[in-house]
């Protein structure tokens, strides 16, 4: 029962803490990672490729290292809370909530600038709502569930594997002229690693809501979304809520269209708690089957 344990621990730790205030490790990888990228980005895969091993297979080596210790689920559980985001997300998604409830637009404008890469600035109810909505259901993959998946599957080593690439997607995998060749082993490491994950993540959400209309919407609209994981994780969550999400959003100055994601009406200020519940409620579907599978391989 060592892996209930590590998940357990892992899971309770985010809860009480959140993420460390100061001194959090991904904060230094991403420095070490700016740094590099700076030195080594020349416009080349290879380059890319070689950023990326050297910085995320040593940590990952150190993790299988300390996860063979006589007390290896604890550094697992630990490794896990490093990499979850829970409490935090729950945490941005809450005061934005707020924000709504007490019509102060200014504020709510700017905790979802906290959450999403799109301009926030002239947004209006319905656009912070539905902004806010998409993030949380994205990020609930992102910061929870994938994390969990890797760490079932292979403790420390997995999940920080895992946490790291994920990182280096964030900051390399932007299609531009800067990160277009040097980004790409990045973006399709995370996109790899989030195959399976974001498709349980997307079934967990479909199971606990509108689940024909969320796996509807998955079949029918998954594919023509830009990522191949967010995809089926926001077009499942939106149709669980009964919502229409997606539609135009500014990038950078530029008025992006983007597709229709699940079915129903508009978001507003009362869904955000209703994608939070969610999202609980779906990890509290994993720690159980986690530990029912646990249990199972223990016996047999």
């Amino acid at each position: 029962m060592s892996l209930t344990l590590s998940i357990l621990l892992g899971v309770l730790l985010d809860r009480l803490f959140g993420e460390v205030p100061r001194w959090h490790p991904l904060v230094g990888f991403g420095r070490c990672a700016g740094w590099l990228e700076k030195r080594l980005n020349t416009d080349s895969i290879l380059r890319g490729a070689l950023g990326w091993a050297l910085l995320v297979l040593p940590p990952v080596l150190l993790a299988a290292l300390a996860s063979r210790l006589p007390a290896g689920w604890i550094v697992d559980g630990i490794a896990l809370y490093f990499a979850l985001g829970a409490r935090a997300l729950s945490e941005h998604g809450q005061d934005v909530s707020m924000a709504l409830q007490h019509g102060d637009m200014e504020e709510a404008r700017r905790r979802v600038g906290y959450l999403v890469s799109r301009e926030t600035t002239q947004m209006d109810e319905e656009q912070v709502a539905r902004a806010t909505v998409e993030s949380l259901l994205e990020n609930g993959n992102d910061a929870i569930f994938g994390a969990l998946f890797w760490c079932a599957l292979a403790g420390a080593p997995g999940v920080i594997l895992y946490r790291l690439a994920n990182t280096l997607d964030a900051m390399w995998g932007y299609r531009n002229a800067r990160f277009e060749r040097f980004g790409k082993v990045a973006a399709r490491i995370d996109d790899l690693l989030n195959l399976i994950p974001a498709r349980l993540c997307a079934l967990s959400y479909a199971l606990l809501g509108h689940t024909h209309t969320a796996l509807a919407s998955w079949r029918a609209q998954a594919g023509s979304w830009s990522s191949p994981n967010a995809g089926p994780v926001m077009a499942a969550g939106a149709g669980s809520l009964g919502l229409q999400l997606g539609g135009a959003a500014i990038y950078e100055g530029v008025r992006e269209a983007r597709p229709t994601l699940g079915s129903g009406r508009p978001a507003n200020s009362a869904d955000i708690p209703r994608a939070l519940c969610l999202i609980a409620r779906s990890l509290w579907l994993w720690l159980l089957v986690i530990g029912f599978g646990d249990a199972l391989v223990t016996l047999y």
